[in-house]
This record gives C-alpha cells, structure tokens and sequence, in this order.
C-alpha cells in the first residue's frame, strides 16, 4: 500500500484521515512462518532472515497449522535496529485486506501486545518491532506527529484514509507529505547525495522507447528514438535519470506536463522503480510552491467549521 505524495489537502482531512510521522528506513514487508521470519524490501530481495517473537516467526514459537501466517507492513529502522509497523496485511492467518485501515490500526496495537515482540533483541527474537504513535487528524494530532519526539528518525509525515481497504500498489488512500521541520530529504538529490540545480525523474523505458511513472496505468512523460536507444546501449525495462528545466512544465488540471526531457544517466542499482507522477508534482511544488504545516491546519480548521455548521443545521 504506497502512498500518493501530498500536493493538496484532501477534503475532510480532520475526520477521515489518520497522520503518522514515517521512520526513516527500508519499507519492507515481514513474513513469519514455518519457524522464520523474512523481510523483503520493495523489489522482492531478501532485507533479513531471522528467528523473531512474531506467530510461528522461531523455531521455538511453532504454532497452529502450516497456514497460520503473519504479514507486516514495516519500516527497518537501521539506527535502532528496529521494524517499526506501519500496517498490518495478516496475523495468524486471519487476512486483513478487507479491513478498514482504523481496525487494522488497532489490530496492530492489540495484537503486538500479545506477543514479546516488543522486547528488546536475543537469542530467538533477533529485531525488536514496534508499533508507530497513530493520531486521528485533528488539530493535536497533526501536531503531535508533526512536531512531537519520537525514538526514531522521523522523514515525513503519512495519512491514511480511516475507511481505506488494504491495496498493492500506489493509492490515493495513503498520502505522503514532508517538509524541513520533519524530514532531512525534502527534495530528491542526485547521485553524490546533492541537491541539483534542476528537478530529476526517474522514468522506465518501454520497448516502444516512451518513458513512463511507476503508476497503474503508468504516465508518460516522453520517449527516446531507437537510435539514441541503440546507442547508448539501453533496454526495455531500465530506470532512467532525467533532469527537467523549469520551463518545460506545464500544469494542466492538476496533471503535469514536460516539453523537454535531458538524459542525466541512469540511478543508484538499488533503485527499483521509477518515480510516481504524484512524486514528481510534489517535488516540482517543493521547489516553487510548496503545501506548508499552515495549509493543512488551515484545511483542518476548515473541515472543523463545516462540521460545527452541519451540527447546528441539525439541531435547527
């Protein structure tokens, strides 16, 4: 379940919405069964092997038939060495896809609970988990995840929708936002770790040579000929660095449009995905105009007044 990047606020953020601060690290998903437990990150490798006090995660916590499995949501914190849960897929065979994100929320309090999961690292139980501070939206809670302390390194800000299903794949549903004040990376940096004088996209090459999003359906931004293609030795399937001049973006229905992509090189081998088209807006907005702390407690203040009006309609 990957989030779309925040440009707007959406509408009734104070009372659908949950907000986290993100910890910094790997977002993987953690499997324990069969005596193991394995993480894998985004492109399916393997991030760790290892016993853990999950359901059936250690040879010494086999439990309950082969089925009884559990999947998480996680972020590997590496200063810690900490998988903070930011959701949770299943437990102990019980499928949570169908489940709105406010149950599976409380499931991976409750349920965490149960288990010694939480304790610090030994012998059978190699990683701590940890459950992230979840607040509903509101004034507080927007506050508290955006400027309280947390045991780890925060990068952004996430909502989730309260009523939203578990998905694969980038939804509207979960939302992504940073700023200075709770990220140390706002804008992407190029391959020395610098911020470039120009915004970059990852893009993937197709055979017809378009360059495409990592969206369903993908969004194309614009297409390479097959003799530069030849050329420069590129395949169908390759992640590709771009820079993007200012000039050459055009904003149309809240779409972005590029007249003019220049070839920079290809990304870090770790890179498993191109940038979404919900990235893309957001980094061209955090360089010109960016949505601040302020738009979205004044989009919670707003929501606060349309529902203190329709109260009063009610009462009438």
């Amino acid at each position: 379940m990957l989030p779309e990047w925040m440009v707007d606020a959406p509408p009734h953020l104070a009372s659908d919405w949950h907000v986290f601060a993100r910890p910094s690290g790997k977002r993987c998903l953690v499997v324990s069964s069969n005596g193991i437990t394995i993480s894998r990150v985004r492109n399916g490798s393997i991030l760790h092997r290892f016993p853990s006090a999950l359901p059936n995660g250690s040879k010494r916590d086999i439990s309950g038939p082969a089925s009884s499995y559990s999947i998480l949501d996680c972020i590997f914190h590496e200063a810690d060495q900490t998988y903070y849960i930011i959701d949770m897929i299943c437990w102990r065979g019980y499928s949570l896809y169908d489940c709105t994100a406010e149950f599976r929320f409380f499931w991976v309090n409750s349920k965490l609970m149960e288990t010694s999961a939480g304790d610090p690292p030994s012998t059978y139980h190699r990683y701590r988990f940890s459950a992230v501070p979840i607040y509903e939206c509101t004034l507080e809670g927007l506050q508290a995840a955006y400027a309280g302390s947390t045991p780890y390194v925060k990068d952004g800000l996430l909502f989730y929708n309260k009523h939203a299903h578990y998905q694969a794949g980038i939804t509207p549903l979960t939302l992504a936002w940073k700023d200075e004040t709770c990220s140390q990376y706002v804008i992407d940096t190029d391959s020395k770790g610098e911020i470039p004088n120009e915004q970059h996209l990852v893009l993937e090459l197709q055979e017809d040579g378009k360059l495409v999003t990592s969206d369903d359906p993908p969004v194309v931004f614009g297409s390479l000929d097959n003799e530069f293609i030849q050329k420069s030795n590129l395949r169908a399937g390759n992640l590709l660095r771009f820079a993007v001049r200012d000039e050459s973006v055009k904003l149309v229905d809240g779409k972005m449009q590029i007249g003019e992509l220049q070839f920079v090189g290809k990304p870090n081998r770790a890179r498993a995905f191109a940038d979404s088209h919900s990235k893309a807006l957001f980094q061209y907005a955090a360089r010109h105009v960016p949505l601040r702390i302020n738009d979205l407690v004044a989009s919670i203040q707003s929501n606060n007044m349309e529902l203190e009006s329709t109260d009063v309609e009610m009462q009438d």
